[in-house]
């Protein structure tokens, strides 16, 4: 089955060892949801975030994580049950990765879970030219992290996707406006502390770029869930212009920049970042 996987790998332009690593990152979290939708783990849960935007939308900066939310609560949701079957799945494609749930130290909604494999084996498996590959720790591991959230905002719409490799799969995930209603939830709310992230600015212009419409009740949904707005808060289109153009202005575009740069290939798509091109091109914004 390893010509599966060169298959997958074949799309990548490959530079350097990090191109090989991030490319067999995202070719490892596609082979995760198939095992997931081979698991059943779709009928309850629905995927979104940077990472369903790449792999169904054509998001051309990588994304770490593979995000999910359930599509109704449930506090005795039970992450670790998929597990058997994800590795299952994984290894049956030549892979040696295993799966570990994460100790939450708190209370959480949010259940996490780890895939974990060694680099260099992998590397070694496709990669067998690889100069550098003395420079790869041993004990290095490709680690993709999958959450799930078990508490979900309401009014989210859903769509079904789907794809043909490694095996044709279902993928249960958020509509594109309410993708975007996420998104637009992290530009405003995400405590960004001394580092913002970049990555929620540039996943917002290719929102606005796709001229996707926002999903507004589960935009005010979330907003309320974060303490940012209360329920009987008026949320419009113009409100909500003006609540991003407020977080715009206090933006560090320069630190943006900073963090967005390892994740993408034209660094020249940041040049025109400011407080002005952004409240600009929210003007073009759709509900």
């Amino acid at each position: 089955m390893q010509t599966v996987l060169s298959q997958m790998l074949e799309k990548y332009k490959i530079n350097n060892i990090d191109d090989e690593k991030n490319a067999l990152k995202e070719v490892i979290q596609e082979v995760a949801l198939c095992g997931l939708s081979r698991a059943g783990f779709f009928k309850d849960a629905a995927f979104y975030g940077g990472t369903a935007l790449r792999i169904f939308y054509g998001l051309d900066r990588f994304s770490e994580d593979l995000d999910f939310s359930l599509m109704a609560p449930n506090p005795d949701f039970n992450l670790q049950k998929y597990f058997s079957v994800l590795e299952k799945e994984i290894n049956s494609l030549g892979l040696h990765f295993t799966v570990e749930e994460k100790e939450k130290s708190a209370d959480s909604n949010v259940k996490s879970a780890f895939l974990k494999g060694n680099t260099k084996e992998h590397i070694l498996t496709f990669y067998n030219d690889v100069e550098d590959l003395k420079n790869i720790n041993p004990r290095e591991v490709i680690k993709i992290k999958f959450e799930v959230d078990t508490n979900p905002p309401a009014h989210a719409t859903f769509e079904n996707k789907y794809r043909l490799l490694p095996y044709p799969y279902q993928v249960k995930m958020y509509d594109l406006p309410s993708l975007f209603a996420g998104k637009i939830h992290a530009v405003i709310c995400r405590a960004w502390g001394n580092r913002v992230k970049g990555r929620d600015l540039y996943d917002y212009v290719f929102y606005l770029a796709k001229e996707a419409p926002v999903n507004l009740p589960h935009l005010k949904a979330r907003l309320v869930d974060s303490g940012f707005i209360e329920n009987d808060f008026d949320l419009t289109r113009e409100s909500l212009i003006d609540i991003l153009n407020k977080r715009f202005a206090e933006i560090d575009f320069e630190q943006a920049k900073l963090d967005v740069i390892p994740f993408i290939k034209d660094k020249s798509s940041l040049d025109l970042w400011s407080v002005e091109f952004f409240s600009d091109i929210t003007k073009g914004i759709r509900i």
